[in-house]
Order: structure tokens, then C-alpha cells, then sequence
């Protein structure tokens, strides 16, 4: 297989790194608005071309297209690379309205293609040995689920700059870039919640710079914590009535634990993985293109959706609109 990249940020460097230690894919072009930036990215990688016109690059003989874009920049990307008969492998957040996705779905099913939101976490192995335990914490009651990373970017943005991360014109904030780690968690976990509410920290431009989203379910709500203002330090929990599951991390998990209620013991689940924990979504997404796996790709698709509708919900309802929204 042969892919391009739209982006030459550190996470497109991780996605080659990651296909090269797969060896499944190789990278064939990369595209940058600057001239300077896509040519020293190209040599730096082995690529053997380098565009700074998508349409063109568009046109060239490959399989898929990664694209880590600006998140307000991800719909269109990805709509023209369906329009292109290419496969799509489109870095969190997929979009940012349930439009936006409704719309991208049906192309992709007229014109045969596959489209991947890259959610690194939920195709690590720790994270698989989490969802085969989750049954021996009994029926869930509560969980607590927190991102809570300082950003560096904060910086810039305390001196009257504002990153992309930090920006209304290109769907930033800590929801969208480290809240969707969690809710995406719960939503591969839980299914798609009865309701959802979100209690922003808002910035001076309007953008939440943290924040804290309540996400229901029938008989149990799950607490997510997410900042980009600040640095947590304590792990992620699932409370059961039979036990607790507790994670270190959450993208990925490093160390997972079970503690049993009734034997008051602790057992160490895991306590592995790759530092290079891409190439485990890359896999998945190239085979699922290897065996035209339509039905894995249908749910892999529709997880995408429920995020968007709850990421959307819960940021609408505080009046948190993008730049193109008002």
C-alpha cells in the first residue's frame, strides 16, 4: 500500500514512524501550504514527491490519505480525498458537528471508501485486556475518567498569541483535543449515553481551557475531567460493585489494576506496550482496507458519530461555536 500525508507536525512524523515499523504501507507524498515545509519533510522521509496543492496530490496513484490538519480544516480534506476514490485515516477529532459527519458517511459509502479516526488508545493491547475485565468489577456504578495535561501552548496564549489548540477558528480547546480521549473511552465502553452536560473554565477569547463533562447512563454516570491549563496527577477509575479497575493513563495505558472488593486484593493486569503505540490503529486500518472489512469499518464509523453528536451537545450547550458556527 501507498499513502500521503496532509500535515508535517510531530503526529504525521509518529504515523510514518508507525508505518515503517509495520512495514505495510510506504509513504509516497506529503503536503504542506509551505513550499519550504513540504520539501524538507518529504527528504527527511523517503517521500518521493512533495505538493503544496492538495487537488494535485489528490491525483497521484495511492491507497489512503492521513490527514492531521487543523480540526476545522479535517471535513473538507477528507471530502475531497473520498472524492478522489481515496481511503481516509483522519486524526482525532473526525469533525465537529454530527452534520459534518451524517454528510462524510454517505460519500464514503457511494464511493466504496473507508473513513478511520485515529483514536490511538482504543486499539492498544492494555486497552483491549481493560475491556475483557470490565466484567469482573460487576455491574459499573461510577467512573472517573481525567486528561488533565498543561500545555506548552498555554504559554503562548498567556502572551496575547493564540495557537490553533486555543482557537475558535480552528475548533480548538480542551474539549475537542483532550476530552474526546476519555468520552471516546466511555462511548467504546458504555455505548452512547442518554444525555451528556459540560462545566467549562472558559478563556479570555471564549474557548474552554478546561473543563469537567457529566456523561449519563441508565444506572451510572461517568465523570470526565479534561485541562489544558493545568497537570493531573491521579489515575482513571471504573467503581463495579464487585471491584475497581484503575488505569495510570488513558492514552495509552501503562499500567492497569483490579482491585477486588471482597478479597481486598490488588492484581496487576497489565504492564506493557510499544512506545510506539500508533502502529496498533495503523495495523487495524490497513487491514480492515486488505480485507474489505465493511462491517468493522460500519462500527468503527458509527463510534465516530456518537463522539461528534456528544462533543457538539455538550459544547453547544454552554455556547462554545467555532468560528464558522456564528
Amino acid at each position: 500500500m501507498y499513502f500521503s500525508t496532509i500535515g508535517t507536525s510531530w503526529i504525521t512524523q509518529r504515523f510514518i514512524e508507525a508505518a515503517n515499523a509495520s512495514g505495510r504501507a510506504h509513504l509516497h507524498a506529503v503536503y504542506s501550504r509551505s513550499p519550504q515545509k513540504a520539501k524538507q519533510f518529504a527528504e527527511d522521509n523517503g517521500a518521493v514527491k512533495w505538493f503544496t496543492d492538495i487537488d494535485e496530490m489528490l491525483q497521484e496513484p495511492i491507497d489512503f490519505i492521513y490527514i492531521a490538519s487543523p480540526n476545522t480544516l479535517h471535513y473538507e480534506h477528507i471530502r475531497k480525498s473520498i472524492a478522489q476514490g481515496k481511503h481516509v485515516f483522519c486524526e482525532k477529532p473526525l469533525v465537529y458537528t454530527e452534520q459534518q459527519w451524517q454528510a462524510l458517511k454517505e460519500q464514503a459509502s457511494n464511493k466504496g471508501v473507508f473513513i478511520f479516526e485515529g483514536l490511538r488508545h482504543l486499539f492498544t493491547p492494555n486497552y483491549y485486556t481493560l475491556k475483557a475485565a470490565l466484567s469482573k468489577a460487576g455491574q459499573i456504578r461510577s467512573v472517573m475518567l481525567q486528561y488533565v495535561q498543561y500545555s506548552s501552548r498555554y504559554d503562548e496564549f498567556k502572551k496575547g498569541n493564540i495557537p490553533n489548540i486555543f482557537s475558535k477558528e480552528f475548533a480548538g480547546g480542551a474539549l475537542m483535543d483532550l476530552g474526546i480521549y476519555p468520552l471516546s473511552m466511555a462511548i467504546d465502553l458504555f455505548g452512547e449515553p442518554i444525555d451528556i452536560a459540560y462545566f467549562p473554565v472558559k478563556l479570555a477569547n471564549g474557548i474552554d481551557g478546561s473543563g469537567t463533562l457529566i456523561v449519563m447512563y441508565s444506572d451510572f454516570n461517568v465523570t470526565i475531567m479534561c485541562s489544558k491549563i493545568a497537570q493531573g496527577t491521579i489515575p482513571s477509575e471504573i467503581h463495579g460493585e464487585d471491584g475497581t479497575l484503575t488505569m495510570d493513563h488513558l492514552a495509552p495505558i501503562t499500567t492497569l489494576h483490579f482491585y477486588d472488593r471482597k478479597t481486598k486484593e490488588t492484581e496487576l493486569l497489565r504492564q506493557t506496550g510499544t512506545e510506539l503505540d500508533m502502529v496498533y490503529e495503523f495495523e487495524s486500518f490497513v487491514k480492515m482496507i486488505e480485507e474489505n472489512d465493511i462491517k468493522y469499518h460500519d462500527v468503527l464509523l458509527n463510534r465516530s458519530g456518537h463522539i461528534v453528536k456528544a462533543l457538539e451537545k455538550a459544547r453547544k450547550k454552554e455556547n462554545i461555536f467555532f468560528t464558522d458556527e456564528i
